[in-house]
């Protein structure tokens, strides 16, 4: 079974989540989606980090603004791979959040992905899989050449104008 958690500190970095979390059940991966606050709920938090390897969950991606703390939390609390989400805040146009989630100390990663970048947070997710799950590899291939072949599409059509 293929299980990834999506986890956001506030309901309103779902706008931005549900972006993934439809990527991973298109191909086929099982995913859930918790909101956990680093902060106002941080005993929840540890909790979860600490139970969701013998949940069965194999990676995280934790999604949080502002100061979001929340994928560094989760990383210093289980081994599994921890996939930061910066999402966009009101303040510095999500860069407090950037810096706040890849700066972290030796010893505790966090792949961190682009502000609001979902999409690419549920594919390295799937990248991450696919050494154990090898048919996501295939559907890997399969979704790189869909988007290669989106591209020469657009670009027959600028050259009929």
């Amino acid at each position: 079974m293929m299980k990834v958690a999506m986890v956001m500190g506030s309901d309103s970095d779902y706008q931005v989540v549900e972006r993934g979390e439809k990527i991973l059940k298109d191909f086929g991966v099982d995913v859930e989606v918790h909101v956990i606050s680093a902060h106002r709920t941080p005993d929840r938090a540890m909790e979860f980090a600490k139970t969701a390897e013998g949940k069965g969950i194999e990676v995280i991606i934790g999604a949080a603004g502002k100061a979001a703390h929340l994928p560094g939390v989760l990383a210093a609390l289980t081994v599994l791979p921890v996939i930061g989400l910066p999402i966009k805040s009101s303040t510095m146009d999500g860069l407090d959040s950037l810096l706040s989630i890849v700066q972290m100390p030796k010893g505790i990663p966090v792949a961190t992905v682009a502000i609001d970048g979902a999409e690419n947070a549920a594919l390295l997710a799937i990248q991450i899989l696919s050494g154990k799950y090898p048919e996501l590899r295939g559907k890997m291939k399969d979704y790189r050449k869909a988007m290669a072949d989106e591209v020469i599409e657009k670009d027959k059509q600028f050259r009929i104008r």
